[in-house]
């Protein structure tokens, strides 16, 4: 950007983007990574082609990651590994599996991953598949503009979400410092299910503060 305008890029002639290699090389070892392998959605791959790419990014995983903490996550039902990412129904495509976050749950049961990464708004719209998840052992993350919004992601720490990816870190991580867990003991509303993942319940204020509160963080523009 100069002068208030915004330029043309050019990978050739201005810069060039570092390799995943280079990434593992120059950056502290201690801190993780989360591997997004990105596909194009309007592309059908071949089984084949699908392998080939995840091979040349293991290849490098496995050579130059070290002890750090990493784990993979990706749009593609057929290449996750890890964490299965899902717009959880707020688009549609012509693969049904990326259609829900129900059915991003049954891709992971179905390939044995360890959790769902749903678009926030999917997971507002749709509070019972955290339970679902829970049920089945699932780590359920989210991302979005939305977890830019603190109020949005104190809805998701008391609805029993495990994670949020935000921008907004510093601003976020502070906001997070200063949440309180629900008074127990003043619950109205239960869950059956005995996990110990989720908020068992919700005292009356909290409850209402959630009805109040979701539909208009669904309808924020993002």
């Amino acid at each position: 950007m100069e002068d208030g305008n915004v330029l043309a890029w050019k990978t050739e002639e201005d810069d060039s983007l570092c390799t995943l290699q280079e990434v593992f090389q120059h950056v502290s070892p201690h801190l993780g990574f989360n591997i997004e392998l990105k596909f194009d959605d309007n592309i059908i791959y071949s089984g084949g082609a699908l392998s080939y790419a995840l091979q040349a990014v293991l290849q490098v995983v496995f050579q130059y990651a070290g002890n750090r903490p990493i784990f993979f996550s990706t749009f593609q039902p057929d290449v996750a590994q890890v964490l299965f990412l899902t717009e959880g129904g707020t688009a549609k495509y012509d693969d049904a599996r990326r259609n829900s976050l129900d059915n991003a749950i049954r891709v992971c049961q179905e390939y044995d991953l360890h959790g769902v990464v749903s678009e926030v708004r999917g997971v507002l719209k749709n509070p019972s598949a955290i339970l679902k998840a829970q049920e089945s052992n699932l780590t359920l993350l989210t991302y979005g503009q939305l977890n830019n919004v603190w109020e949005a992601v104190y809805v998701q720490y008391l609805m029993g979400v495990n994670g949020v990816i935000v921008d907004l870190v510093e601003e976020i991580s502070n906001a997070v410092a200063d949440f309180s867990k629900p008074d127990l003991s003043q619950s109205t509303f239960s869950s059956s299910s005995g996990k110990g993942g989720m908020h068992e319940a919700f005292s009356q204020q909290q409850l209402g503060f959630l009805l109040r509160l979701i539909p208009e963080l669904i309808q924020q523009p993002h």
